[in-house]
C-alpha cells in the first residue's frame, strides 16, 4: 500500500522551533520517521546535523527518548538500547531507531553496523545522507559524490560514492531501502513496512542541504526530486532478497521516458561548479550503468 501525501499523519513528534540550518531535509523527513513509529521509539544519535537539530539537555525539539552517542557508537548503541528492551519485557512496545549521517554510517560508524547486521540485531538504521561531513565543516565522505567540492576535495572529489545499500544488503538483513526526504510518503511507507520487521532493518535517505551543498533553501524539495529524475537517487527496497523500485523511480522506469541528463542536476548547485564537460560525462556514465541494472533487476533480469 502507497499512502498518499494528503493521507500523512497530522500529529507531529518534532517540536516547533530547531537549530538546523533553513531548508534542511532532515528536518522535513524526521516528521514522518517519528510519525511511521507513533512516537513508540528510542532514538540513538552520534554527534552530527542531526544532534543539532534535536537540540542539548534541557532544551530539546524532538517529542520522543534520545540518546546522544559517541561517532562510531550508533550501531553499538542501539544493539545495547535493543537487548536492554528485550531483558525488560518491552521489545514489542519500543522500536529502537538508529539515525546518523553518511559520515557517521559509511565511514566512521561502519564497523559498528556491519557487527550488527551480521548479528542481525533487532533495530532500524537509517542514515540520512547529505553528502558530507557537514557538521564539522563540509570535509569529504565516502558517500560524496564524483566531482563534488568539499574542504578536503577543493578541486572536486575524484571517486564515485559508496553504495552502502548494497553493502548492507550483502549482510543478508531482512529489509534495504533507499529513499529521499523530499518524498516523505515514501520515507513514512518504508519505515512503516520496517517497524513491522524483525532483525534490523537498513534504510538510506538521500538528504538535501542547502548549505553544504551551496543552493537555496527554497529548493531543497525540488533538488531532491531532481536526483531522482536524473537516475542519481534511486527509490527501491529490498525485502527478504527480493528487490523492486518503488514511487517515482518505479513509475520513470515503467514509463521509459528519458532521465532528465546528470548535467541539469549538477548546475543548481555550486559545490560541482567548475566541473570539467569529460567528469560531468564519466559521472552520466555511472548513472546510465546504475539505472539500467536497477531497471533489469527489478524486472527479474539479475540479481
Amino acid at each position: 500500500m502507497t499512502t498518499k501525501i494528503l493521507d500523512l499523519p497530522v500529529v507531529s513528534y518534532v517540536l516547533p522551533g530547531n537549530r538546523s540550518c533553513a531548508g534542511c531535509g532532515i528536518g522535513i523527513a524526521l516528521r514522518q520517521i517519528t510519525a511511521a513509529l507513533e512516537g513508540r521509539m528510542v532514538m540513538t544519535v552520534p554527534a552530527s546535523c542531526l544532534t543539532v537539530l534535536g537540540g542539548m539537555f534541557p532544551i530539546a525539539s524532538v517529542n520522543v527518548p534520545w540518546v546522544n552517542v559517541a561517532f562510531p557508537s550508533t550501531a553499538a548503541a542501539a544493539s545495547g538500547i535493543a537487548a536492554g528492551l528485550r531483558a525488560t519485557g518491552r521489545a514489542e512496545e519500543m522500536t529502537v531507531l538508529a539515525m546518523a549521517g553518511d559520515g557517521g554510517t559509511g565511514d566512521i560508524g561502519i564497523q559498528a553496523l556491519s557487527g550488527a547486521a551480521e548479528r542481525n540485531e533487532d533495530f532500524i538504521y537509517l542514515c540520512y545522507d547529505n553528502e558530507a561531513y557537514m557538521n564539522t565543516g563540509t570535509q569529504r565522505s565516502g558517500l560524496t559524490p564524483a566531482g563534488a567540492r568539499t574542504t578536503t576535495t577543493w578541486s572536486g572529489k575524484r571517486e564515485n560514492p559508496k553504495d552502502l545499500p548494497r553493502i548492507m544488503e550483502a549482510h543478508g538483513v531482512p529489509y534495504v531501502a533507499s529513499t529521499s526526504a523530499a518524498f516523505p510518503a515514501d520515507v513514512y511507507d518504508k519505515v512503516a513496512k520496517a517497524r513491522g520487521i524483525t532483525g534490523l532493518r537498513y534504510i538510506h535517505m538521500n538528504t538535501p542541504c542547502p548549505s553544504g551543498w551551496g543552493f537555496d533553501p527554497k529548493d531543497t524539495v525540488r533538488l531532491g526530486k531532481l536526483a531522482v529524475d536524473t537516475g542519481l537517487v534511486v527509490l527501491y527496497e529490498v525485502e527478504n532478497g527480493v528487490f523492486r523500485l518503488t514511487g517515482r523511480s518505479a513509475s520513470l522506469a515503467k514509463s521509459g521516458r528519458p532521465r532528465v541528463p546528470v548535467s541539469e542536476y549538477l548546475a543548481t548547485q555550486t559545490r560541482f561548479r567548475g566541473m570539467k564537460p569529460d567528469v560531468i560525462e564519466a559521472v552520466q556514465a555511472w548513472v546510465d550503468e546504475r539505472w539500467a541494472r536497477y531497471v533489469a533487476r527489478d524486472a527479474g533480469a539479475c540479481d
